[in-house]
Order: structure tokens, then C-alpha cells, then sequence
């Protein structure tokens, strides 16, 4: 889905600016994302495999739940949004744990130039999966996996990105202290 999304520079600053996500992503203009990674008590981690209509990573399991921050949007509200749109699962702000800010910078082969400040936080998923409500135009299916697929270094099929292995590294273990 194409939206309107504010424009950053790359240091992370507004630029006052806004365009269509499709435009940023063409000119590799910097803009701002949220990625809330869901996990359970006895350590499991919630990841969703992404539709096989997106553009990039298609069919890949990965974060419980990412998506644009739309233009005017705070960070918290969009996170609650994307939670809400993608698996239909109602969150408040308190909920939400932010553990960073990563830059994230990837040209694909298909001519998309994502350019973009994560903003990362972790959540409890307090209610059984098959409860939740997946959005078909972005998720093909959701599933808890033990939280050591984040720090795994194997190879496994389409499940996460070897690239971003030290990434996914961070959140298992700000996941971990979080579980202490």
C-alpha cells in the first residue's frame, strides 16, 4: 500500500517534507519505520511470514510486525497501528518496550532503495496466537518459534535474514532482560 510518509534527512531530522512511500523508496529518501517484536513469557517469539505479493523479502518469515510511520504520525501511535492492522491485536503505549533505533540501509534488486531509521520495540503477547487476525495483503501466516531462532546461525529456510544476524541478536537479548 502506498502512503504518505514524512521525509528525513540522514541523520534522522525532518525535512518538513513528505512524499509517497513509493517515491522514497525509488529515490532512497530517508523516512522512518517501526518493527515490534512480540514474544511470550516461556520464551517464544511471534514472526509472521510476509505475503508473497511484497516487494521485498517476500515469503520470508521475519518481524512479529514492521511497517511505515505515516506522515504526522508519532512512533508510538504507528506502532500501535501496525500491530492492530497486521495481526489485530489491540496494544496501549505502555505495552510497548522501545530498544532502539537502528539505521538501515539495503538497495534491492528491484530497484527499491530502503533508506530508514528502525524504530524497535518489543512487546508481550499475552493471548494465544490463534487468536490473532492476520491482514492477507501483507501476512501469509504468523507462528511462535523459540526465542533461540534469533541468535540461531543456522541457515534456515526462509526464516529471518543471515545479514541481520547480529540485529537479531540485540532483540533476543533486550527480550531476555526484559523476561528477568
Amino acid at each position: 500500500m502506498d502512503e504518505l510518509i514524512d521525509i528525513l534527512t540522514p541523520e534522522g531530522k525532518s525535512t518538513g517534507k513528505t512524499a509517497l512511500k513509493s517515491e522514497a523508496h525509488k529515490n532512497g529518501w530517508f523516512h522512518a519505520t517501526v518493527h515490534i517484536w512480540l514474544f511470550t513469557k516461556d520464551e517464544k517469539v511471534l514472526l509472521q511470514k510476509r505475503a508473497m505479493t511484497k516487494k521485498v523479502f517476500p515469503g520470508l518469515w521475519d518481524i512479529s510486525v514492521a511497517g511505515h510511520i505515516a506522515a504526522g504520525e508519532t512512533i508510538l501511535a504507528s506502532a500501535k497501528r501496525e500491530v492492530f492492522e497486521e495481526i489485530g491485536l489491540k496494544l496501549q503505549e505502555e505495552d510497548f518496550t522501545k530498544i532502539g533505533t537502528r539505521i538501515h540501509q539495503v538497495s534491492h534488486k528491484n530497484g527499491i532503495i530502503d533508506n530508514e531509521f528502525h524504530h524497535v520495540f518489543i512487546a508481550e503477547l499475552k493471548i494465544p496466537v490463534e487468536k490473532l487476525k492476520i491482514q492477507i495483503e501483507e501476512v501469509d501466516a504468523i507462528q511462535l518459534f523459540d526465542l533461540s531462532v534469533l541468535t540461531s546461525t543456522k541457515n534456515l529456510e526462509n526464516v529471518l535474514l543471515p545479514r541481520f544476524h547480529d540485529y537479531y541478536v540485540t532483540v533476543y537479548d533486550k527480550i531476555i532482560d526484559h523476561l528477568k
